[in-house]
This record gives structure tokens, sequence and C-alpha cells, in this order.
């Protein structure tokens, strides 16, 4: 069985993060695991509060993971401080762990920092030279090259490192068109937008999805269009759970 390892931050609502991840994993037919670098306390209203894991203890969860079970493909999503970054690139970098899938969380949805300031030069100077593909949304993008444009952006998250560099269209006008730079060619990828309020998670399902479908052994341009229909599902599918903006649904339609 394909082996996914998730390192990313715990949401106690379930609707993004850890959890997330881990129902996206198990939807496509992976088996998902997880190093936790966070804790947050968060619902549909927005992120309360979070708690950061010892870097050190982010460390040793890999350790045991990579040890014994051995892994496919790595999703990170919220690592929140500079030494956990840089431990969690140390570990890509000791145990050569393939298909690294990189969410750059910095800002949740509902605006509270999720990266510190000092975390985001490490993570483009250890991190994304280490990375299979990168996955920011256009504010993202933009707070890691200063570019606003996709194009600019994308070559410039490239030349950091990152082999593959797609940027999610959710943010630009008109219909959202993720784009994928692979240092060669531009490749679009179209969808439609949905009027669906219940979004929360969208970020980490699509890039559980892309991580397991390279675990699975498809290409990047396939695992990422094949992402892009599932994401695209699980927002159509989206719960109106809370009070706030409520999940999306990767367990709509299980498949593997």
């Amino acid at each position: 069985m394909n082996r996914v390892l998730t390192i990313a931050g715990s949401d106690s609502s379930g609707g993004a993060g850890i959890q997330a991840d881990l129902k996206t994993l198990a939807a496509l037919g992976v088996y998902g695991m997880s190093a936790i670098a966070a804790l947050t306390a968060q619902n549909t209203l927005g992120v309360h509060g979070f708690v950061e894991v010892a870097p050190e203890f982010v460390a040793q969860q890999i350790d045991a993971v990579v040890t014994d079970i051995g892994v496919d493909a790595v999703k990170t999503g919220m690592l929140a401080n500079a030494a956990i970054v840089e431990v969690v690139a140390a570990k890509v970098r000791e145990h050569a762990l393939p298909n690294l899938v990189v969410d750059p969380v910095i800002i949740a949805k509902h605006g509270r920092r999720m990266l510190t300031e000092d975390a985001v030069g490490v993570l483009k100077q250890q991190l994304l030279p280490l990375t299979t593909v990168v996955t920011p949304n256009l504010p993202e993008a933009e707070a890691l090259t200063g570019f606003s444009d996709l194009r600019d952006a994308a070559r410039a998250l490239h030349g950091l490192g990152a082999r593959n560099v797609v940027i999610k269209g959710g943010h630009c006008d008109g219909a959202p068109i993720d784009l994928l730079f692979d240092g060669e060619r531009f490749v679009k990828f179209p969808g439609e937008r949905l009027a669906s309020p219940n979004t929360h998670g969208t970020g980490c399902v699509f890039a559980s999805a892309i991580a397991a479908r390279l675990a699975q052994g498809h290409s990047v341009v396939d695992a990422v269009a094949l992402a892009k229909a599932f994401v695209t599902e699980a927002i159509r599918n989206g719960l109106a759970l809370g009070h706030g903006i409520g999940p999306v649904n990767p367990l709509s339609e299980p498949r593997t």
C-alpha cells in the first residue's frame, strides 16, 4: 500500500490541517501518517490560538514513521516557525524522502498568521530546494516572491529550487485556473467557480491529493489534474457546519 506522511498542524474543528489531510489520503486509497507541528484551537469562525510543537518532537515523529513504515510521499502544511521548518528540511534530506509536496501555509483563511516572518526565509532557503511540488495560492506566492503576476511568481519559486510550482487560481478574478510551471512550460488547469461558502480546508485537501497521486506513481501533471478534480468535488459537497466558513468534504466520493 502506498504511504503518505503529512507534517502539519492539527485543526480542532476537523476541517483543515492534519484531519483534512488524513481524510483525503484515506479517500484516495493511500495509507496516511502524521507528524504534528502545531495544535490549533479553531472552528469555522477562525483560528483562536495555537501551540507550536517542540522541533525535537516533530523530528522524533518523522523518524518513528520513516524508520518503521516508510514513506512514498510527504506533504507539509502549517509548520509555524523557523525551527520547525529547519528540522523538517533536515529530515527530508537525512531520509531522502521522495515526492515532497509543500503547501506554504502562511496566513489562515480568516487572516491569522500561521508562519512567522523569519520562517518564510527559512522555507525559501531550505525547504523549497527539496520540493517536488509547491502549491501556494496567489497571496502566498506573492508573499514568497514579491510578484503578483502568476507567471512571474511561478518562475521565481522555481528559481528558489522547487521543481514544480502550482499557483492556485482561487484568488484570481474569473474562473479558478491553476497554473503549473516545471521550469520549461506552463500548464493550465481550468476549473469552475462554485458558489459554496464552505471552503475551509481547500488548500490542505488539494496538496494532500497531489501527494497521494504522486505516491501512487502518477506524473506531476496527472497528479495535479486529478487533485484539481478531487478538490472541486470536495468543495461542491462542502458541509454547512458551524456559523462561519464550513469545511469542504473530501469524503463525499471515496475513490482509489
